[in-house]
């Protein structure tokens, strides 16, 4: 059973990877489960991807086909109960995009969370007078609404909470480049108080920021991603583009950004000196 901190999305998730395995473990396709359930292909698909969620009678249909037993059906019936559970990040849906609640909801259960960020301070880091200032410099481009902007900036605010502040919070381990230190949102005032944020951040027991510096040999050449490792749940790899963001879950994919993260970190300053950097930055920021 989940802990008080489950998440519903994990949950989700692995409730279509066990579906996966269990029909798998039968030698059978997607094309010939459906065929035997008297479902379209896409409904195994989408259920075994947690794109549906299958009812209490689809769960039994498919126990009967891979001839599941009582104790591993009645697992499945608790992931499929706590997966209807909703999470705080719902509350948000409609004003953020679906791979950005996707990613929330997995970031609740994860155990260590490592972000690599070239060109912004990372959102979980971020001041609320920054983070406005970093949704507004795209609002002309992505057409967010004055309330769309708001509702993003309370999400990043609570967001922070959640993860920062969790009973029994993740590793956090974090690497800027220091143009990130330097490219300015909004007044100088906000920048400084952002400077100010990080090096109070900085020292909480479970979080890591380094600064890979302008002169640093930089051994990869990729934009930003976070890596999240879960206990009891396959890695996964968060991208985010423009107009768009995905997953990357295939193991070997998902191991070259854990390598191409410890290349960067090894190149970046350790934490104290990364303090001192960024400190440098936030007297800068006061002129």
């Amino acid at each position: 059973m989940p802990s008080q901190q489950g998440s519903p999305t994990v949950r989700r998730l692995q409730l279509g990877q066990e579906l996966r395995l269990l029909r798998e473990r039968q030698k059978l396709t997607g094309a010939k489960a459906a065929r035997e359930l008297g479902w379209s292909p896409s409904k195994v698909s989408r259920i075994e991807a947690a794109k549906t969620m299958p009812s209490t009678e689809d769960i039994k249909a498919m126990g009967k086909l891979y001839r599941i037993d009582g104790d591993k059906l009645d697992e499945l019936f608790g992931l499929l109960r706590d997966a209807d559970q909703r999470g705080w990040w719902e509350d948000y849906e409609d004003s953020l995009p679906e791979e950005y609640t996707k990613l929330l909801g997995l970031e609740a259960e994860a155990t260590v969370q490592r972000s690599w960020e070239p060109q912004i301070v990372p959102g979980l880091l971020q001041t609320e007078d920054y983070a406005r200032e970093v949704i507004l410099a795209t609002r002309g481009i992505a057409r967010i609404t004055h309330s769309g902007v708001r509702s993003r900036v309370e999400a990043r605010l609570d967001r922070q909470r959640r993860v920062l502040s969790r009973t029994d919070p993740s590793e956090l381990n974090v690497v800027l480049d220091e143009s990130a230190l330097m490219r300015r949102f909004g007044e100088p005032s906000v920048m400084r108080e952002q400077m100010e944020h990080l090096l109070e951040i900085s020292l909480l027991p479970h979080v890591s920021v380094r600064v890979l510096t302008l002169d640093s040999l930089h051994p990869v050449n990729t934009g930003a991603f976070i890596h999240l490792k879960f206990a009891a749940f396959d890695d996964v790899v968060y991208l985010e583009q423009l107009y768009s963001a995905h997953f990357v879950e295939d193991l070997e994919l998902v191991a070259g950004y854990e390598t191409a993260f410890d290349h960067i970190r090894s190149e970046s300053l350790d934490e104290d000196e990364s303090r001192v950097l960024i400190q440098r930055k936030a007297m800068l920021w006061r002129r």
